[in-house]
């Protein structure tokens, strides 16, 4: 009887460890990663004059209604703001010219209000970066100074240039400024965020010096590409048209050309972040895509 207990014991310890070990990593695992992300609406824009979004001149006398998105990703080891949209400054002000008549800008929903409704404060995001750095996508940047600036080397060097030059791109300085005094990670080409592969800012210049798009791996959904302004609506993907306001237009279609690539080896759903029809087919805060 003995004999029978000694012998059965170390195997029930050993298939108890193994069960005990799987169930573990079963938990870590699901904890590990991406957990959600949230999409947010940071603004509403009409192109009044479409044609500035077709180089080889399209659209003219056309005009089209556009969002202006937000995201928040909620990963393990931290939070990541990925644009910031419209400046919440607008909200309550109907709609407002910019551009000389270009567009026009309206806020119905702060970013703020977005925020605190998942419980996010600006003090929680630990890192922030932008698709690139043009007014609609800096809006609230200086609320977020206190996380980690990640961003390109070019786009750094193009927003803390003369200021002239950042504004005929299109930067709009005072609503960056206060990053001047971040903690800031400039790089070249791409970054993992994270350093496991799940969240990695893909570099695609052309829309400006150092435009950017993000990958998102999500557990539930897949692989998503936030695709910043590669394109503005559907049709321009369609026929892989450039706007014609583009910093460089050669580059923007090398970028197209990479990040397509991209898109079609991992399968991956792109998200237009200006596109109407596309955003509202899309979760929104408070609920989330995971």
């Amino acid at each position: 009887m003995n004999i029978i207990v000694r012998c059965i014991t170390p195997i029930i310890i050993f298939f108890f460890s193994i069960s005990f070990l799987s169930c573990a990593t079963m938990f870590n695992g699901s904890q590990s990663g991406v957990q959600k992300l949230y999409i947010m609406d940071c603004g509403h824009i009409t192109a009044n004059d479409l044609s500035i979004f077709s180089s080889e001149g399209f659209y003219k006398g056309e005009s089209k209604q556009l969002v202006d998105a937000c995201y928040l990703i909620q990963h393990a080891n931290g939070t990541l703001l990925w644009d910031s949209g419209l400046s919440d400054s607008l909200d309550g002000k109907g709609p407002v010219e910019a551009g000389g008549g270009a567009f026009t800008l309206e806020v119905k929903k702060t970013l703020a209000s977005q925020l605190a409704e998942i419980e996010v404060s600006p003090e929680d995001v630990d890192f922030i970066s932008f698709s690139h750095m043009h007014f609609d996508h800096t809006g609230n940047a200086n609320d977020f100074a206190g996380a980690t600036w990640l961003t390109s080397q070019a786009e750094y060097d193009t927003a803390w240039g003369p200021r002239e030059v950042a504004e005929k791109l299109f930067f709009a300085p005072d609503s960056y400024s206060a990053l001047k005094d971040s903690e800031t990670i400039t790089y070249e080409g791409d970054y993992d965020v994270f350093g496991d592969g799940s969240v990695k800012i893909l570099a695609a210049p052309g829309h400006t010096p150092g435009s950017q798009v993000l990958l998102v791996k999500l557990k539930e959904t897949g692989p998503v590409i936030l695709g910043g302004d590669l394109y503005h609506f559907t049709e321009n993907r369609t026929n892989k048209r450039v706007p014609a306001f583009n910093y460089d237009i050669d580059q923007s279609r090398l970028a197209i050309e990479r990040i397509e690539g991209i898109v079609a080896k991992k399968d991956a759903l792109f998200i237009i972040q200006h596109d109407k029809e596309q955003h509202a087919e899309l979760k929104h805060a408070p609920e989330f895509h995971k």
